[in-house]
């Protein structure tokens, strides 16, 4: 049983910085978002953090506030924004490139504050991304130099913006595939590779450092290693800072975390999962390379193993093929399509079929992520929860997990640990369900 004593969450006063790596779709669609938000010209659907409620207690109590009035969430009136991006556009261009939103409705309402979102210089090597060229580029004498100024800029911004507190977010390109190393597994080794410029320290690893050492939480939304090795991990305890990832749950991802557990809850079979996708925004520029793809294509394969445990249901899921292609197809833009065609079967073996389609736009699914994971990563920091952050696999496609133990796939179980976490840090009772005690 939790413990129902509250923990302390420290209040969260003054302004939040959001600082995002990358200020492309995902990121300028995020931050748009809230302004209108904010101006009462549009609504945040798709965010836990402002829409949803959270039960607590027996059913027979009819208690569910809104979690944003039970929990100490900063509220979006006092978040505060800044960028970086090798492209030199500022907000309002960014959002006129990427197409998301309608210019007249949505851009032009605010120009003003977009106009003053101006991304700094960013830590970019094409070797990383091989399809992006940058010009608005920090140089150096190697990648501590180039950590260091990201810890400098982190320092610029909160000294110029007045914010209490910061967290940052990764919402830029797929990098390539990079498998964990000796430089990764310790926080000595890790440096001295900053220090010999080895080509096994992406820029993300390098943002990731600078944040925890500024005692930033740091969030990865991008299939990127980043997080996942030891030297992170170790850095992240060593500052009481709270990290996670990896990877946005947005479209065909999201659908397979739904679907999979339906088949495994009524032990029907699957055969085989072709998903194909179409976009035609920034990333699927990036992913158009093989390198990058590798690295996405890992994050959407272990999925289905993990929900559906062929080592457990050999019968029903040891033989299933599952193949992920992504297509970069220009004319689309950001509204991606998702196409899944799965083989599935039941009584005596007779085969079925689902076929999905999802029409879905990627950075109007993203946008609410970013939101929800500033708010409640900083809610982790105030409430002094370092480390990774497992609670909030909910919002990923391959999240990182505590180790030791395999991460949790399952949209609903996830939600559930997400909202237990919730109801644990105020001190509520968890919710088990069990029904016995009515």
């Amino acid at each position: 049983m939790a413990d129902s004593t509250p923990r302390v969450v420290a209040k969260a006063d003054g302004t939040l910085g959001v600082m995002c790596v990358g200020l492309g779709a995902v990121a300028s669609t995020f931050i748009a978002g809230v302004e209108l938000a904010r101006r009462g010209l549009a609504k945040p659907y798709g965010s836990l953090t402002q829409m949803a409620t959270i039960r607590l207690g027996k059913r027979t109590d009819e208690r569910a506030p809104l979690i944003r009035d039970f929990v100490p969430l900063t509220p979006l009136e006092d978040l505060v924004f800044a960028a970086w991006d090798p492209v030199p556009d500022d907000a309002y261009r960014s959002c006129l490139h990427c197409g998301v939103f309608d210019k007249h409705e949505h851009v032009e309402p605010i120009r003003g504050f977009l106009e003053a979102i101006k991304p700094m210089p960013a830590v970019f090597d094409q070797h990383y991304v091989k399809r992006l060229e940058g010009i608005n580029v920090k140089q150096g004498k190697n990648k501590r130099d180039l950590a260091e100024q990201l810890r400098q800029d982190i320092r610029d911004f909160k000294a110029k913006s007045g914010v209490s507190r910061v967290v940052l977010m990764w919402c830029a390109s797929t990098e390539i595939f990079i498998v964990p190393g000796p430089a990764h597994e310790t926080l000595a080794a890790f440096e001295q590779a900053m220090d010999a410029n080895d080509p096994s320290i992406a820029p993300s690893m390098l943002y990731a450092w600078a944040a925890l050492m500024e005692g930033v939480p740091f969030a990865n939304g991008a299939p990127n290693l980043t997080c996942d090795i030891g030297a992170i991990i170790q850095l992240a305890k060593d500052k009481g800072v709270a990290i996670g990832g990896k990877d946005f749950k947005t479209g065909q991802t999201m659908i397979k975390t739904v679907l999979a557990p339906m088949f495994k809850a009524r032990m029907l079979g699957v055969a085989g999962w072709y998903s194909t996708n179409i976009l035609g925004n920034r990333d699927g520029e990036v992913l158009d390379d093989p390198e990058s793809f590798k690295t996405k294509e890992e994050s959407k394969l272990g999925v289905l193993d993990f929900i559906l445990q062929p080592k457990l249901y050999p019968e029903l899921y040891g033989k299933l093929f599952h193949k992920v292609r992504i297509n970069y197809y220009p004319p689309r833009g950001d509204n991606k399509e998702g196409w899944d065609n799965i083989d599935i079967f039941g009584w005596c073996g007779y085969p079925m079929q689902i076929k999905v389609d999802f029409l879905c736009r990627d950075s109007i699914l993203a946008a609410p992520l970013v939101l929800d994971l500033a708010l409640f990563f900083d809610l982790a920091q105030r409430a002094g929860m370092s480390g990774v952050q497992e609670w909030l696999s909910f919002y990923f496609k391959s999240p990182q997990n505590i180790p030791g133990v395999y991460p949790e796939h399952d949209l609903f179980i996830q939600q559930t640990k997400l909202k237990n976490t919730l109801r644990w840090i105020m001190g509520e009772d968890v919710i088990t369900h069990l029904g016995q005690d009515y």
